[in-house]
């Protein structure tokens, strides 16, 4: 999916930087505490939105004292199960489900997953600040990451390939992704290996985090995660998306327009069944669209939703 977005390139450590770059949507509802909201929520999923969901439990429960959620992010692959088998009640996920997931899921309940898209990315590919490279297209990106080159571009394994002189030429790339249960693994599969398979040689890590702090720490060294985990250690590349393009850094403009081509929503997979949802879930939902919700987003570095998306969203509730 082509998202028209917002988004900000800065360095996580300067979180009041970011702040002022990507503003909330003024008419966004701010959230108003309701009464009897108690009880338990289990989240289970994505690595991508760890923190940023770690972030919205603390500020909800500040309202609801009462209430006790608890958070694991192993990658988006382990929330359909934990959703069918009622383990979670909250899915988060920085990819869609899959047909057979959802078949799953309406198989064991009868009606399908909800979903509700709670915040925007720009995924990013990261290179070692000291690395000079100036842009991507995808077709490079699947030179590089993958073996199958469904883009028909050639293989690329050394760093002057990529026009790189000085200490990198002639320098292997150093591969680092993410495991096959991550959402962000899969979504870069589908965009930049164009549905192909990863080179054996990638370094798969357990968390985005793993991936940055390994780039950051590996002169020649890239990966792809969302840029909520950007550091100072590390460089966003600006990404075409087409061979000869031209390259687009996740900007603010540049992903208003739609420019940046690796952009998608982060979502929170629920089991509304047709008798409504659990208030205690709602009231999360309702938290996390709401201007104090998309204000966290911000601060951890993602990109907030449009009062448009909210209306969208909300009426899901």
């Amino acid at each position: 999916m082509r998202l028209i977005l917002t988004s900000i390139i800065a360095l996580s450590t300067i979180i009041g930087l970011q702040a002022q770059a990507v503003k909330v949507d003024s008419k966004l509802p701010g959230y108003k505490k309701v009464a009897g909201v108690t009880g338990n929520l289990n989240s289970v999923g994505s690595d991508t939105l760890n923190n940023l969901m770690a972030f919205w439990v603390e500020a909800f429960c500040k309202q609801y004292p009462n209430v006790k959620i608890q958070v694991e992010g192993k990658g988006s692959g382990t929330a359909p199960p934990a959703l069918i088998e009622g383990t979670a009640q909250l899915g988060p996920m920085s990819r869609e489900m899959k047909s057979e997931e959802i078949d799953q899921f309406e198989k064991k309940y009868g009606y399908r997953p909800t979903k509700i898209a709670v915040a925007i990315d720009a995924l990013a590919v990261f290179v070692h600040k000291d690395n000079p490279v100036r842009e991507f297209s995808l077709q490079k990106l699947d030179g590089i990451f993958s073996k199958t080159f469904k883009s028909g571009h050639s293989d690329i394994r050394t760093w002057d390939q990529l026009g790189v002189q000085g200490d990198f030429q002639g320098r292997p790339i150093s591969l680092y992704g993410r495991n096959s249960a991550s959402g962000t693994y899969g979504y870069f599969k589908e965009h930049a290996l164009f549905k192909g398979d990863y080179k054996d040689t990638v370094k798969e890590q357990p968390g985005s985090s793993s991936v940055v702090q390994s780039v950051s720490t590996d002169k020649f060294g890239i990966g792809y995660s969302g840029i909520g985990y950007l550091t100072s250690g590390v460089r966003a590349v600006p990404i075409a998306a087409t061979e000869n393009g031209k390259a687009f850094s996740a900007t603010y403009e540049n992903a208003l327009s739609g420019d940046y081509p690796l952009a998608r929503y982060l979502y929170i997979y629920v089991n509304r069944s047709p008798r409504g949802m659990e208030p205690i879930v709602r009231e999360f939902i309702k938290f996390v669209l709401s201007k104090n919700g998309q204000e966290i987003v911000v601060k951890d570095g993602y990109l907030p939703l449009t009062s448009n998306m909210h209306a969208e969203e909300s009426k899901k509730l």
